[in-house]
């Protein structure tokens, strides 16, 4: 049982450095054959916050007058819930979208890490996307008339490309609902041979002629379209309309130049206390101090991939300069429970236990301690998480990640490695 648990170890141990080693700068290539190890190495990349790669972020006010103040919370929520839905509709990945107030004023802030182009994230998220149809009028005297299908009736929107030479180039091909289906075959009846309009936010898109009534819901809206234009126009049908205006406070482009600074920082720090802790453990406690920086470097790699992989279970974690500091913090407080299990074994020994006997009995004994100080740990951390912002939230995982990781490389390999010496 205790060589199985070894190899179990040692199994955990070339996984995490497989996910956790970045290519090589050259080519390394197996003897006698033509595989490549680069090929195999940084399968599961880190993703970077905003703060450290660069993006995009937005300040955005929503416009509440005609609003009652007993809805206003609920327009803010619903105004952020759309913006989301468009974001992840658009493919940004990472992003954070969190409400505030400020006053009497309602505040949605939008980063969008990766997105560079600021004012092309402002058209995404801020267009309110009122899709209407109306008639237009037999003659240029007459009035437009409204007809109530609009984008409330829409099921899905979706990019196709016309084949035929009238229609070439990027569409946008839409799917109403049963009801929405309903209306538009009674407005296509009662308009062959004329044209619908199709207005959004007011413009007008597109005045296809209609040839016949159309049957089971499915149009297409035609243009002058790029397929970037189709695709965002296709995400704000799809994401609805906003509940309430919004008006764009401040938007910023952000680069990677400052992230890359405190990246580089942040691992002369660590680098810093991890050498600082090994030497001390290395000079207090001897063999013992050095089978705890060995756990210690065990565990550094064991909470990267789990940063990257998200143990498979959930998505891999975006790390954020206060995620690093989590992580700075973490180290320190990984050798704590390796500190009480050698003093514990350094009073069993002077008791007159053997070695082995001190051994179990130190981790044993340890533990009511170890226990309960990690366990305080991770309530702070969930109090982080659910009274803090984005960025004490990143904090908060990443602290929680490493009170969980110290434990298991304290508690198991520690004592797995010990076993082995004292034997």
């Amino acid at each position: 049982m205790k060589r199985f648990g070894l190899w179990f170890i040692i199994l955990l141990i070339l996984g995490a450095i497989f996910v956790d080693v970045p290519k090589f700068p050259f080519d390394l290539k197996i003897p006698k054959t033509a595989v490549n190890v680069n090929d195999y190495l940084n399968k599961f990349p880190l993703k970077l916050g905003l703060d450290l790669q660069g993006g995009s972020q937005l300040v955005l006010e929503t416009q509440m007058e005609k609003i009652e103040e007993v809805n206003k919370d609920n327009a803010l929520e619903s105004a952020k819930q759309v913006i989301e839905k468009r974001v992840n509709l658009y493919g940004v990945s990472e992003a954070i979208i969190q409400t505030s107030k400020v006053g009497d004023s309602r505040r949605i802030l939008v980063e969008l890490p990766g997105l560079k182009d600021a004012s092309s994230a402002a058209e995404l998220v801020g267009k309110t996307a009122l899709l209407e149809f109306k008639e237009l009028p037999a003659s240029s005297s007459g009035e437009i008339i409204s007809t109530d299908l609009s984008g409330a009736d829409l099921k899905k929107a979706s990019v196709t490309f016309g084949n035929a030479a009238a229609q070439s180039g990027p569409q946008v091909a839409i799917e109403f609902t049963p009801d929405g289906a309903r209306k538009f075959a009674e407005i296509t009846k009662r308009n062959v041979g004329k044209p619908v309009a199709i207005f959004l936010d007011d413009q007008l898109v597109s005045a296809p002629t209609v040839q016949q009534e159309i049957i089971g819901g499915n149009a297409v809206i035609t243009g002058q379209f790029t397929t970037e234009e189709a695709k965002n126009l296709s995400i704000q049908l799809n994401a609805g309309a906003l509940p309430v205006p919004i008006k764009i406070l401040e938007q910023r482009s952000i680069g990677p130049t400052l992230g890359q600074e405190s990246i580089n920082k942040s691992i002369i720090a660590g680098a810093i206390g991890l050498i600082i802790v090994t030497l001390y453990m290395a000079f207090s406690y001897g063999v013992l101090g050095l089978i705890a920086d060995l756990a210690l470097v065990i565990y550094a790699l064991f909470v990267l991939a789990i940063f990257k992989t998200g143990l498979f279970i959930l998505p891999p974690f975006t790390l954020t300069l206060a995620g690093i500091a989590g992580f700075i913090l973490s180290i320190g407080m990984a050798v704590d429970a390796n500190i009480l299990i050698f003093e514990r074994m350094k009073e069993e020994v002077r008791w007159g236990k053997s070695k082995k006997i001190a051994l179990e009995l130190g981790f044993n004994r340890a533990w009511s301690s170890i226990w309960a100080s990690n366990v305080s740990s991770l309530m702070t951390a969930a109090i982080l998480y659910g009274f803090g912002t984005s960025i004490v939230k990143g904090f908060a995982i990443t602290l929680a990640i490493g009170v969980l990781v110290s434990m298991f490389t304290a508690i198991v390999i520690s004592r797995t490695f010990l076993r082995m010496i004292v034997r």
